[in-house]
């Protein structure tokens, strides 16, 4: 199959899939289709949202249209790296044998990741960027493809533990799930309180996803779409000669090169699920405020001023 009928074929799974989610997941469009394109690029997203948004909901519904295995962390203070990873045990024989923890699946819900202590989120560091674990000195490689799905309580801050930046870089999206719209609400109530059992059918393999993710890395990028993602990146430093007032005004730290990285490759990704061959610097748009908000760092006046991200970034336009 060529490079062009492969994306041709994507078009067309890409709008069943959409449907096949949309049977469970009323609205919150914007955040299937980043959660979508992380998945299609191979990277980590990251969901922010009040509880009861379906955030749950919507990972486990995309698992299931992707054709993926599943498995749900609920993230506590008590928590244990070995808990994630799983731990050697002493069998019947007298030998030490491994049993897997809940990583070892092709999706990880980390559900409010923030609410356990940094040993423990760590354990998820090496998984997330060598999608492998080390214990007991033994390396395991983790099955492909695989992913990190974070949810994260913007409201309840007390007794949480906020990811370090070095975490956060690791997710190629930051998402925000808005409430939704009054008849979004309409329906979700009607399809909620009746007996009404929405099944969905996979319509992609492990594989398929794989050959995807390939086929995304193979896709031309023009040298001034790769320029302009640069130099929008690096308009994030308040130490750039490059930087907008406002960002000198209202941000302590930028973004780093994997920003750059991953706006190229989310871009990709855009440009391919709507039927085009090649990344423009409008697709690169599409993909900046999920790419860059939970990259710059915001200073005590930008908080008391009420400046938010969206808005600084808005404004590198």
């Amino acid at each position: 199959m060529s490079d062009v009928t492969a994306v041709n074929t994507l078009v067309e799974k890409y709008s069943q899939l959409q449907q096949e989610i949309g049977k469970v997941i009323i609205g919150q469009q914007e955040a299937v289709n980043y959660t979508l394109l992380s998945v299609f690029c191979g990277g980590h997203s990251l969901l922010i949202g009040v509880p009861g948004l379906a955030k749950t909901l919507l990972v486990n519904t995309i698992s299931s249209a992707l054709g993926l295995n599943f498995n749900r962390i609920q993230f506590t203070p008590d928590l244990m790296p070995s808990d994630i990873l799983g731990s050697e045990i002493l069998d019947e024989t007298r030998h030490f044998k491994f049993i897997k923890g809940p990583i070892f699946s092709n999706i990880i819900l980390a559900d409010e990741i923030n609410r356990t202590p940094p040993k423990t989120q760590a354990a998820l560091l090496e998984a997330m960027q060598e999608k492998s674990v080390t214990i007991a000195g033994h390396h395991y490689k983790l099955e492909l493809p695989f992913f990190v799905l974070a949810t994260q309580n913007p409201i309840e801050q007390e007794g949480t533990y906020p990811l370090p930046e070095a975490q956060l870089d690791r997710f190629m999206f930051s998402i925000n799930l808005e409430y939704p719209s009054f008849e979004e609400e309409v329906q979700v109530v009607k399809n909620t309180t009746s007996i009404i059992n929405q099944k969905v059918n996979a319509i992609f393999s492990s594989d398929e996803i794989i050959a995807i993710q390939k086929l995304i890395r193979k896709i031309p990028v023009a040298d001034n779409v790769v320029e302009y993602a640069v130099k929008l990146v690096g308009k994030t430093r308040p130490n750039s000669d490059k930087a907008t007032e406002l960002i000198k005004k209202y941000i302590d730290w930028g973004a780093g090169p994997r920003a750059s990285q991953n706006l190229i490759l989310a871009a990709k990704a855009h440009a391919a699920v709507h039927g085009k061959y090649s990344p423009d610097i409008e697709d690169v748009q599409a993909v900046t405020i999920p790419i860059l908000s939970h990259r710059i760092v915001k200073n005590y006046k930008a908080e008391a001023e009420g400046v938010t991200v969206k808005e600084i970034i808005n404004s590198l336009f």
